[in-house]
């Protein structure tokens, strides 16, 4: 008896587990030629995924900066220059969220708000000028540089307890810590959750160019302009002789 009791432990434990998740990648490496990489999330789940079942949300988060929203105003009717500002204090370098569903069709509105899923519930906390445009600013300038996604590719199910989803990483990804959360959704609660991350670093000539101009900024702006003369005087030569 006392063996079959042990022997059932351990499934029991794994029945108990609702959600299992993993990554296919805990370290991406930028280097001058770099263009971008993919990150695949997927796992497993104890009861069926799909409508009427189980739902799966995927949210990444990349290291938060300071960012200021400018707004161009005209002076004297002739020129443009810089008027309202909002200074936004935490800004995700990066943010993808992805599901089976979108998260508004998965959860109530104050659940959504209250865990920052979606690009409209995310929380950008500003000082300054306090009108919605800025906010809309942010969210057009960063949705256009590819660095927030939003249901960009849906999680996609297999054999009804397996999802994966491949999420893109464009160039311009910033380097530091990201989070990854994989939420189970079932009755429009959140009832499991995997957390899990990931760290983007610069390699090689990249990481060596990025350190001058942090390190040394105006060592870098010297060098920049002594390349960019030197490849002008090239260019020169190379067009007289054609």
């Amino acid at each position: 008896m006392l063996a079959l009791l042990v022997l059932a432990a351990p499934r029991a434990l794994a029945q108990e587990v609702p959600l299992v998740a993993a990554l296919s990648q805990t370290a991406v490496e930028v280097s001058t030629g770099f263009t971008g990489a993919a990150l695949m999330v997927f796992g497993s789940t104890e009861a069926p995924i799909g409508p009427g079942g189980d739902e799966i949300l995927v949210v990444v988060r990349g290291p938060t900066r300071p960012l200021v929203v400018r707004r161009k105003v005209k002076a004297l009717g002739l020129i443009w220059v810089n008027g309202p500002a909002a200074r936004f204090a935490q800004v995700p370098g990066f943010y993808a969220i992805a599901g089976t569903r979108p998260a508004w069709q998965l959860l109530p509105e104050e659940v959504r708000q209250q865990n920052g899923l979606g690009l409209d519930a995310l929380p950008l906390v500003s000082t300054g000028a306090r009108a919605p445009g800025f906010r809309a600013a942010v969210l057009e300038l960063e949705t256009a540089s590819g660095l927030w996604l939003e249901d960009a590719a849906p999680v996609e199910i297999g054999g009804s307890r397996l999802f994966h989803v491949q999420l893109p990483l464009p160039a311009a990804v910033p380097t530091g810590e990201y989070r990854v959360e994989v939420l189970l959704v079932r009755s429009r609660r959140i009832v499991a959750r995997e957390e899990m991350g990931f760290r983007v670093d610069r390699v090689g000539t990249a990481d060596r160019i990025a350190t001058i101009a942090d390190t040394r900024p105006l060592v870098y702006g010297v060098l920049c302009v002594l390349l960019a003369a030197l490849a002008g005087w090239v260019g020169s030569i190379l067009f007289r002789r054609s």
